[in-house]
């Protein structure tokens, strides 16, 4: 069985599409997907759609990120709302639209999104190897007893080994360069795909590395080509 990690997608569909094309997901695979669904690119609606998709086949374990706590909030308390339509939620809005160029509001947005990200999604995922969080984790805490912040909010350069042993895998902490960064007991794979850059899927037992972006293009690598060296 493979267990592959998808970081933030942020409304790129072209892109998710090429990469789902390229891992050709077989029966018995796990597909992981680390939050971050929604803003910033075009469509945060054809997103959830392809998600819901994949979690009714039973093969997705599907990450909450801070935009999807963002949208959320957004939903039931009239000033997150106007924070996140002013800062992220216009282009999400966009894609929910039955107008064309229209900004919509959150009432076109489906019941079974809303149900999508509120229930179905979770907090974390954990392997006998790995863990998967949206941003980071606390390194001396057990994934149930962390933070908000921790899991939501912190950004990877403060990362350290944790108390399990595991590698944790991460989005949230988005990589200019394009490429995942791995130190060893961590590996944050958003790069960037919303800003012309790439989205990365990491198969975690051989760690094959695959990269689509908006254009259609695909790029493959080991994730051991991005090791750094951190010092002692």
């Amino acid at each position: 069985m493979r267990i592959l990690a998808i970081g933030d997608i942020h409304g790129c569909t072209k892109a998710l599409d090429t990469l789902l094309e390229a891992i050709q997901l077989q029966p018995g695979d796990l597909l992981i997907t680390l939050g971050d669904y929604v803003d910033r690119g075009p469509d945060s609606k054809g997103v959830i759609d392809r998600l819901i998709t994949l979690h009714q086949m039973g093969q997705l374990v599907a990450l909450r990120g801070n935009h999807e706590l963002a949208m959320l909030k957004a939903r039931f308390i009239y000033e997150y709302e106007l924070n996140w339509h002013n800062f992220w939620g216009k282009e999400t809005l966009l894609s929910y639209s039955s107008m064309p160029g229209k900004i919509g509001n959150l009432k076109d947005i489906p019941n079974d999104h809303w149900h999508f990200i509120e229930n179905l999604c979770v907090d974390y995922w954990e392997t006998d190897t790995h863990f998967f969080v949206h941003a980071n984790a606390n390194p001396n805490l057990p994934l149930n007893k962390q933070s908000q912040y921790s899991l939501f909010y912190e950004r990877f350069p403060s990362v350290k080994p944790h108390v399990s042993g595991k590698v944790m895998v991460c989005g949230h902490t988005s990589q200019k360069s394009g490429k995942p960064v791995n130190i060893g007991y961590a590996i944050c794979i958003d790069t960037r795909v919303y800003d012309q850059r790439w989205l990365t899927c990491l198969e975690v037992n051989s760690g094959r590395v695959w990269q689509t972006n908006q254009s259609g293009n695909l790029r493959t690598a080991w994730i051991d080509e991005f090791l750094v060296k951190l010092p002692s």
